[in-house]
C-alpha cells in the first residue's frame, strides 16, 4: 500500500521513517511519534542505534478527481509538487526578504536586495559594509490570478554611497524561485544558495493569500 517517507536532514541525513497512508482518515489530523532509523533496510544493524524521535501531524486531504486527472504537477525543472484546488481569482503575493549570509563584492559590499516579479521592481534599503545583512522587509504584489507557472527573481546587489559614473553597482548573486509550491502550500520559508556567489545565502519567506 502507499506510504509516506519522512526524512530528517541537515547537511547529512539524520534519520528516516515510513508512515503507511492507510493509517490516515480523510480530512482528519493524526499525530505520529516516529523512531528515526538509519535506513529502511530491515537487516541494517545501525537501525538499533538510537537516532532520536520525530513528532509529526498529518492530514489526509483527498484530491477531487473531477478537477484533475493527476494529483502531481511539475515545474519543468524536475521538481514535483502536490496539486491542490486553486481558486480562479487573484490574490496577494507577500515577499519577505529577511537576511543574507556571506555575500561579498569585488569592489565594495554595501548590499541591498532587488525583487522582480511580473515586470515590477522593488528594492530594500542599502546596508553599508555588511557581509551578513538583515533587511526584514516585506513587499506586496497584487495579481489577478494565481502565479502557478511563474517565477520570482531576487538579486543581491552592492551600491556605492556616491553616484559615480563608473562601476557604482555590482551583483552579489541571485535566485530564481518557482512559485508553484507557494501557491500550493500558501507559504514557504527557505534559505537559498545564491547563484554566482561563492558562499552567499539568502533567507526568504513568501506567502500567497487569495482575495
Amino acid at each position: 500500500s502507499p506510504v509516506l517517507i519522512v526524512q530528517v536532514k541537515m547537511h547529512d541525513k539524520m534519520g528516516v521513517q515510513v508512515i503507511p497512508l492507510r493509517l490516515l482518515t480523510p480530512y482528519e489530523s493524526k499525530l505520529f511519534t516516529l523512531d528515526l532509523l538509519r535506513s529502511m533496510n530491515p537487516n541494517d544493524q545501525q537501525n538499533k542505534k538510537n537516532r532520536g524521535k520525530l513528532v509529526v501531524e498529518l492530514t489526509f486531504d483527498p484530491f477531487r478527481e473531477e478537477n484533475s486527472t493527476s494529483p502531481l504537477i511539475s515545474d519543468g525543472e524536475g521538481n514535483i509538487s502536490l496539486k491542490r484546488d486553486v481558486p480562479d481569482g487573484g490574490g496577494v503575493l507577500l515577499v519577505s526578504v529577511e537576511n543574507a549570509e556571506d555575500v561579498e563584492g569585488k569592489r565594495h559590499t554595501n548590499p541591498y536586495a532587488v525583487v522582480l516579479f511580473r515586470g515590477e521592481k522593488r528594492e530594500t534599503k542599502v546596508i553599508r559594509k555588511a557581509r551578513d545583512p538583515r533587511w526584514n522587509e516585506e513587499f506586496q504584489f497584487v495579481v489577478d490570478e494565481a502565479p502557478m507557472d511563474e517565477k520570482i527573481h531576487i538579486e543581491i546587489r552592492s551600491r556605492r554611497r556616491r553616484l559615480l559614473p563608473f562601476r557604482t553597482q555590482e551583483s552579489l548573486g541571485h535566485v530564481n524561485i518557482n512559485l508553484v509550491d507557494v501557491v500550493n502550500n500558501g507559504r514557504i520559508n527557505e534559505k537559498y544558495h545564491l547563484i554566482n556567489s561563492r558562499n552567499g545565502k539568502l533567507q526568504l519567506e513568501i506567502k500567497w493569500n487569495t482575495v
